[in-house]
């Protein structure tokens, strides 16, 4: 697991030269590319990665938490090789393949309560639009509240409902006005849930008169890509009494901590709420484009029945491939019981952490959920200000010893650790023990107190926005991040 056993430095020449060809041919903006990064992979089975340059990696990273049962896990291959023989493209919504109808059924038993219809997609930001659309039927009303530091995609629906204005504000022109975001619960940063439920229903009293008329509430039960902030249970169960006073549909957006990550089936089972649609992805495939919005018959049935032409379809929906893949990865996961091991696996890696990691002068937390741990890095206690730079400088020292990891957070500055869920004792053990010496060898940051972070945090009505505005990262920090943290 360190660069002693592999056999180039990292990146080898192989994975520089790919650099500089994907450079001549693909938009500037969509992998980071410097010196000391990206690996080109070859190859992965299990949690390891190869590179085309023969070094072997250890992934905790899950391929942004997608590869819940390692990677190129045997029944996977099983299912793919069955179904190409016979067909990997249909026509999901004119003349369907029956591999579609056997997945709907296997979603129906396996989601929460009296979710049993659904929308196939491609990716879990078309899994969410699929979500809005159907709120917008349902209540008859447009807007959205969405929740501080959420992330639910990049197409301008789902970015719309973002909490990232450096993905929104060069699009600002294009998006909708029809959003809001709430405060999310953060322990570490003084933002208490009732304080965040209180704020909420203030907001609500007052909305009578806005253009754009809440119908619902879209949230994720924990966020991952947001920085790993896991509020308590009753956080949860307060937003879904919240949208039946106010007659609004609860929309969990389920796509990174659903299907076991979070040491249960799905993230809202921890505070056993069932929201009216529950949008997962990711893992669902562990590794194909595949996605679905889940809803109960009466959210389901806003949409009208098919007159032969659907108003929300796409050429792919159903695909024959995804779903074999989709049934055979639930099948793996319940028999494997892999949510229960996340539960305990999850839980002693983070004491792991916590002793090895918790007494450094720049790790404010370390906390999670499962197999979803996040490592928050300051760059003082006292104040809490987030330390962006350590994050990537850790990312890259890791990547040299052999360890494939993001950072995550609206400051890009929480180490954000989503392996496969069938990851090892000896593979985590090994991983703690190159996480402390990297984080142990970078240079301390200069301790300089930032007016304004940390501490109490006002809501209230002034913390709902249309538009958010985040602080913003320096514009020295190159730290890598990853699409799926």
């Amino acid at each position: 697991m360190s660069t002693s056993n592999n056999r180039s430095r990292v990146p080898g020449p192989k994975s520089r030269q790919l650099a500089q060809r994907l450079r001549q041919v693909e938009s500037r903006n969509v992998t980071f590319i410097s010196e000391d990064f990206p690996v080109f992979w070859e190859s992965a089975r299990g949690s390891w990665v190869t590179d085309v340059d023969g070094n072997r990696f250890l992934d905790l990273t899950g391929a942004f938490a997608v590869a819940s049962l390692g990677h190129n896990p045997p029944s996977l291959r099983e299912a793919i090789e069955k179904q190409i023989k016979k067909l990997w493209h249909g026509m999901g919504d004119v003349h369907p393949n029956a591999v579609k109808v056997d997945l709907l059924e296997a979603l129906k038993d396996l989601a929460p309560g009296a979710l049993s219809r659904s929308i196939l997609s491609s990716s879990g930001a078309e899994a969410v639009e699929s979500a809005l659309k159907t709120a917008r039927l349902a209540t008859g009303r447009p807007g959205v509240i969405a929740f501080e530091g959420g992330y639910h995609g990049m197409s301008y629906g789902a970015l719309t409902v973002t909490d990232r204005d450096d993905f929104k504000n060069p699009f600002s022109g294009q998006l909708g006005s029809w959003a809001v975001h709430s405060p999310y619960p953060d322990s570490l940063h003084g933002i208490a849930e009732d304080r965040c439920l209180e704020s909420l229903d203030r907001f609500l009293k007052s909305s009578a008169g806005l253009e754009a008329p809440i119908g619902a509430l879209l949230v994720e039960p924990m966020q991952g890509r947001g920085g790993v902030r896991i509020p308590k249970p009753f956080f949860l169960q307060g937003l879904r009494d919240i949208a039946r006073r106010y007659d609004l549909m609860l929309i969990a957006d389920e796509i990174f901590t659903g299907l076991g990550r979070t040491g249960r089936m799905f993230g809202v089972d921890h505070s056993s709420v069932v929201p009216d649609l529950l949008c997962v992805g990711k893992a669902l495939t562990n590794g194909f484009p595949l996605s679905a919005c889940i809803g109960t018959p009466e959210a389901m049935n806003a949409w009208p029945a098919s007159d032969g032409e659907a108003i929300h379809t796409s050429t792919f929906l159903g695909n024959p491939l995804g779903c074999a893949m989709a049934l055979a990865s639930l099948r793996d996961l319940r028999a494997r019981r892999l949510a229960r091991r996340a539960a305990k696996a999850g839980d002693a890696w983070k004491r792991e952490l916590q002793q090895a990691l918790g007494g450094h002068p720049s790790v404010a937390e370390v906390r999670g959920i499962g197999l979803m741990i996040g490592i928050e890095l300051v760059k003082d206690k006292p104040t809490l200000a987030p330390d962006s730079e350590l994050a990537g400088r850790v990312v890259t020292g890791c990547l040299q010893k052999g360890l494939i990891l993001l950072s995550g957070g609206i400051h890009r500055n929480v180490l954000t650790l989503t392996p496969p869920l069938t990851i090892t004792e000896r593979e985590m053990a090994g991983a703690t023990t190159i996480l402390a010496e990297v984080l142990h060898s970078s240079p301390l940051p200069l301790r300089e107190r930032v007016q304004g972070e940390g501490g109490q945090q006002p809501l209230g009505i002034s913390g709902l926005r249309t538009l958010t505005r985040p602080p913003k990262l320096p514009a020295t920090d190159l730290s890598p991040n990853g699409r799926g943290v």
